[in-house]
């Protein structure tokens, strides 16, 4: 199976598949955004670590079971080869109605069929009052027109 764009990526072959995960990400469909990864994949999440496309699967699971009206932006920090580094930002709510902005970057690395194989991820959670939300677009794929990270001084 092949998932272009295909290492190795340039400027605009890393903000494609950049913006392809965010699109995967904010559907909250841990099947579908497992079938991004090789069935073998390796993730440090946090202090977790996860392996294959059944932990991702089962991971994604319990995350949007607790984070709640998640979503999320991802823009791209650097690439090179078949590597890439994106910063990230989600807004979400436990189910006391509590609202948080988590932070982050992630590096991936992808094999020869643009799979990722290898995602290490590093999450800061900041508790804000829902006032301060940022994010406001129906539950689902970003709009074209929402502002970036970048756009919002994030």
């Amino acid at each position: 199976m092949s998932r272009p764009p295909l290492p190795p990526f340039n400027a605009e072959t890393a903000a494609q598949k950049a913006r392809m995960a965010e699109d995967a990400w904010n559907s909250r469909d841990p099947e579908r955004v497992s079938l991004a990864y090789t069935p073998d994949c390796h993730w440090r999440n946090r202090a977790e670590f996860i392996a294959g496309r059944g932990e991702i699967v089962t991971f994604l699971q319990r995350k949007w079971a607790r984070e709640l009206d998640y979503r999320l932006i991802k823009e791209v920090w650097t690439h090179a080869g078949n590597r890439i580094a994106v910063r990230f930002a989600y807004e979400w709510h436990d189910d006391s109605g509590h609202w948080f902005r988590s932070y982050g970057n992630e590096n991936w690395e992808f094999d020869e069929a643009g799979l990722m194989s290898r995602r290490i991820a590093s999450i800061n959670d900041l508790p804000i009052q829902e006032s301060e939300r940022k994010f406001h677009w129906p539950l689902g794929t970003r709009p074209a027109d929402h502002p970036s990270l970048s756009d919002l001084g994030l």
